[in-house]
């Protein structure tokens, strides 16, 4: 799926963020049969699986908020497909959300929820 506007910013943000603070991004915007994962990176823990949720400051409910149940489901099926495409076995990995959000005056806010839910 493209992404544009201020969802693209926040993506952009957030692999940037995420190179800061030592993180390598093996792949961005991933997508097969079960659904799309926003960033795939590696920290020193292992596999980090990136959800990335984007929204202008004033809205009724915070961006990581819409990482529902079923959203989560979809990012397990398909970090599994991606991991079984890859050919990686017993990676220890985690699934993260970066809630991203822009301020009436343009500026970025980042939260980064790391472990936000387990398989």
């Amino acid at each position: 799926m493209k992404v544009y506007g201020l969802g693209l910013k926040g993506e952009e943000a957030a692999k940037r963020y995420l190179r800061k603070k030592g993180y390598k991004i093996l792949e961005c915007n991933y997508q097969c049969r079960f659904g799309e994962l926003d960033i795939i990176a590696k920290d020193k823990s292992g596999l980090v699986f990136c959800e990335v949720k984007t929204r202008s400051e004033g809205m009724i409910a915070p961006p990581q908020a819409s990482v529902h149940y079923a959203k989560q489901q979809k990012m397990i099926k398909t970090a599994l497909f991606w991991l079984q495409s890859q050919k990686i076995e017993d990676q220890p990995m985690r699934f993260d959300v970066i809630a991203v959000c822009q301020g009436t005056d343009g500026k970025l806010s980042i939260e980064h929820l790391e472990n936000a839910f387990t398989l």
